[in-house]
C-alpha cells in the first residue's frame, strides 16, 4: 500500500489496519474479532479434543479423593508455563499438587521410566505431563506397569501410534477432527489452559464451588501469553486472544513471580508481546538451559515476594551466563558451517558444546544461513544431542519423526519450526543426507520467498509515532503474523555507532526534513552492518519494522532495519 505520510486518524487508520489483516490472509468477516481478540470470540469447546473429557474426569476424581497429582513439565519456557498454569489452577480448587521438571543434562527431554516409577514409589497417584509425553512410549509403559496413571498434555507432532496414556490431549494427534486439528498451532500452555477450562466446567457441574469461590481462569492468561510468545508458535487464531488478553492481565501485575521477572528485566513500561519473547522468556528458559530446571516453575507459582525476587535474580544471572556460552558456541558453529555448501539443512556438530544452548545457536545459524539448522553437541558416551530450527514452510518436526521411524535416531520429535533429537555420533552423516534429501524441495520453495515483502512505501515524514501506534492495533505480531515492514526513504545517516550486543544504532535524516532513530539488531559484524557503517552522506532507502520506542520515557518512532538499498 503506497503512502506519503500525513494523518492516521479515523477512516485512514481503519483502512491501514484492514490492509494489514488482508496481507496476512484474513478475511473481512474476521476483522472485528482480529482487531480486539477475545476468548469469547476465539475459544473452542474443549470437548472437541480427543481425551479431553477423560482427562478432566480423572483429575476431578483425584481432587475429590485427595490424591497426589504431579505435574511433569519440560524444562523450557512452554513447559514451565504449562506446569505453572495447572499448578496454580489445581491449588485454587484444593488439589494436592506438586511438580517434577527433569534435568536437561542428566535426564534429557520428556518423561523417563525411572522418573515416573520413582514418582509412583514416592506417593504420586496421577502424573500429568505437559509439553512432553507424546513420544514417551517406553516411559509410559513403565508407568502403566507400576500402576501409575499418566495424562499427556502436549502439542508436539504425533505419529500413528500413541503411547499408553490414560488420556493424551494433543491437537496434533493424527486422529483429531478437523475442528480440533485447526488448533494445532497452540503452544502446550494453550492446550493446558483448555484442559483447565474443561476441568473447571466439570467441577462446577459437580458442585465443587458451592463451598469455595470459583477460580477466575482469565487470571492465568498472563502465563499463557508468556509461554505462547516464547515458544514461537504462530500468533494466529486463538493464540492472538491468549496474547492480547494475557498482556492485559500481566499489566495488572497480579503474579508475584512475573512481577519480579519484569523488574529484573528492567522493563520500565507495561510489557508488550515482543518483551515476552526477548526479555522475559529467555530468563525463564535460562534455568533449564544452564541452571536448575525447576526455577521457572517455582518463580511462576510462588506467593512469597522474597522468594520471587531471589529466583528472578538467579534467572537473570543464569541468562547472562547463557548468553556468554551461546556466543561461544555460535561462533564455533558458524566457523564450521559452509555458507556456499549445496545443502538444504545445515547440520553442524561439535564436541564440548553445551546442550543447553544448542537450540538458540540453531536459531542464530538459521538466521545467518537462511536455511534450517540443526546444531548437535557430541557427548563423551558416543551419543549426540541435537536441536533444530526451521523456516516457514519447512516442517522440521515431521522430518525428524520420519528419521526416527527410519531408525536413524535414538529419539526425536518436535513441531514444524523446532525439533530435538538424539543420534549416535557415527550416524550424523546419514542423518544429514536423509534430511537434505527429504527437505530439499521445501527449502528451495521457502528460499523463493526470501525477497522482503513490504506492507507500505512511505516518505521519511510518514515514519512517526502515529504510524507506530496504528500498526500496533493490528498486533500482536510474531511467528505466523509478521510485524509490518515498510520501505522508506531516501534517508542519510547522521550518526552510526555500535551498542549492546553487536547492534548498529543510527540517527537518520530524511530529504524532507524528517528525523528518525533506527537500529539493526546483531548486525555489527554482517554485510548490512558494514553498509550502515559506511552510509554517512550517501542516500539510501530502508526496509524495516516501525515500532514505538519508549527510551527514557519519551515515546517516538524507531525503525528496526532489515535491509537497505542505495538511492
Amino acid at each position: 500500500m503506497p503512502g506519503t505520510g500525513g494523518s492516521l486518524d479515523g477512516r485512514g487508520n481503519d483502512d491501514l489496519v484492514h490492509h494489514l489483516f488482508r496481507a496476512r490472509g484474513a478475511i473481512a468477516p474476521d476483522f472485528d474479532r482480529l482487531k480486539t481478540p477475545t476468548l469469547r470470540d476465539w475459544l473452542p469447546d474443549p470437548a472437541l479434543f480427543n481425551d479431553m473429557e477423560a482427562a478432566a474426569v480423572r483429575i476431578a476424581d483425584a481432587i475429590a479423593a485427595g490424591q497426589v497429582i504431579i505435574i511433569f513439565g519440560d524444562y523450557d519456557v512452554d513447559g514451565a508455563t504449562s506446569a505453572a498454569l495447572l499448578i496454580r489452577y489445581l491449588r485454587s480448587v484444593g488439589a494436592t499438587v506438586g511438580h517434577y521438571i527433569p534435568d536437561r543434562l542428566l535426564e534429557g527431554y520428556g518423561p523417563s521410566a525411572d522418573a515416573l516409577v520413582a514418582l509412583k514409589a514416592a506417593g504420586a497417584d496421577l502424573v500429568v505431563t505437559v509439553d512432553c509425553g507424546t513420544q514417551g512410549f517406553d516411559a509410559l509403559a513403565a508407568a502403566q506397569a507400576a500402576g501409575l496413571d499418566v495424562i499427556v498434555v502436549d502439542h508436539h507432532k504425533a505419529g500413528t501410534a500413541l503411547p499408553p496414556a490414560l488420556a493424551l490431549v494433543n491437537p496434533n494427534r493424527l486422529d483429531e477432527s478437523d475442528l480440533a486439528a485447526a488448533h494445532g498451532h497452540l503452544a502446550a500452555v494453550g492446550v493446558a489452559f483448555l484442559l483447565a477450562v474443561a476441568l473447571n466446567r466439570l467441577l462446577r457441574q459437580r458442585g465443587a464451588f458451592a463451598t469455595r469461590p470459583e477460580p477466575r481462569l482469565t487470571d492465568l492468561l498472563d502465563i499463557v501469553a508468556l509461554g505462547t510468545v516464547a515458544d514461537v508458535v504462530p500468533l494466529t487464531g486463538l493464540n492472538r486472544a491468549f496474547v492480547t488478553q494475557g498482556l492485559k492481565v500481566m499489566r495488572q501485575r497480579r503474579n508475584i513471580g512475573l512481577n519480579a521477572l519484569i523488574d529484573v528485566a528492567a522493563l520500565a513500561r507495561p510489557p508488550v508481546a515482543r518483551d515476552l519473547g526477548f526479555a522475559l522468556g529467555p530468563r525463564v528458559n535460562a534455568g533449564g538451559r544452564v541452571g536448575k530446571s525447576d526455577l521457572g516453575v517455582r518463580l511462576l507459582t510462588t506467593e512469597d515476594p522474597a522468594e520471587a525476587t531471589a529466583i528472578a535474580a538467579e534467572l537473570d544471572r543464569l541468562n547472562g551466563e547463557r548468553r556468554a556460552i551461546e556466543a561461544e558456541v555460535t561462533e564455533a558453529a558458524l566457523a564450521l558451517a559452509r555458507p556456499d555448501a549445496n545443502m538444504a539443512v545445515a547440520v553442524i556438530a561439535g564436541e564440548g558444546w553445551h546442550p543447553g544452548v544448542i537450540g538458540i545457536v540453531a536459531s542464530r545459524v538459521k538466521d545467518r544461513l537462511h536455511r534450517p539448522a540443526i546444531i548437535i553437541a557430541i557427548q563423551d558416551d558416543g551419543t549426540a544431542k541435537g536441536s533444530g530450527r526451521s523456516l516457514p514452510g519447512v516442517d522440521l518436526g515431521a522430518a525428524v519423526l520420519t528419521a526416527r521411524d527410519a531408525g536413524l535416531l535414538i529419539a526425536g520429535g518436535g513441531h514444524a519450526m523446532a525439533a530435538g533429537l538424539t543420534v549416535a555420533a557415527d550416524g550424523i552423516d546419514a542423518l544429514t543426507a536423509f534430511l537434505n534429501d527429504r527437505l530439499a524441495g521445501d527449502v528451495d520453495r521457502a528460499a523463493t520467498g526470501r525477497a522482503l515483502d513490504c506492507d507500505a512505501a512511505l516518505a521519511p515524514r510518514g515514519i512517526n509515532l502515529a504510524l507506530a501506534e496504528t500498526l500496533d492495533v493490528a498486533g500482536p505480531y510474531g511467528q505466523g503474523w509478521s510485524a509490518p515492514r515498510v520501505a522508506s526513504g531516501p534517508w542519510t545517516a547522521v550518526d552510526c555507532r555500535i551498542v549492546g550486543e553487536h547492534h548498529v544504532k543510527l540517527m537518520l535524516a530524511g530529504a524532507d526534513g524528517a528525523r528518525c532513530k533506527a537500529i539493526a539488531f546483531r548486525h555489527a559484524d554482517t554485510a548490512l552492518g558494514a553498509a550502515l557503517a559506511g552510509a554517512r552522506g550517501r542516500p539510501f532507502y530502508v526496509a524495516g519494522r516501525v515500532k514505538r520506542d519508549d527510551w527514557k520515557g519519551e515515546p517516538s518512532a524507531e525503525i528496526e532495519v532489515d535491509d537497505i538499498a542505495w538511492a
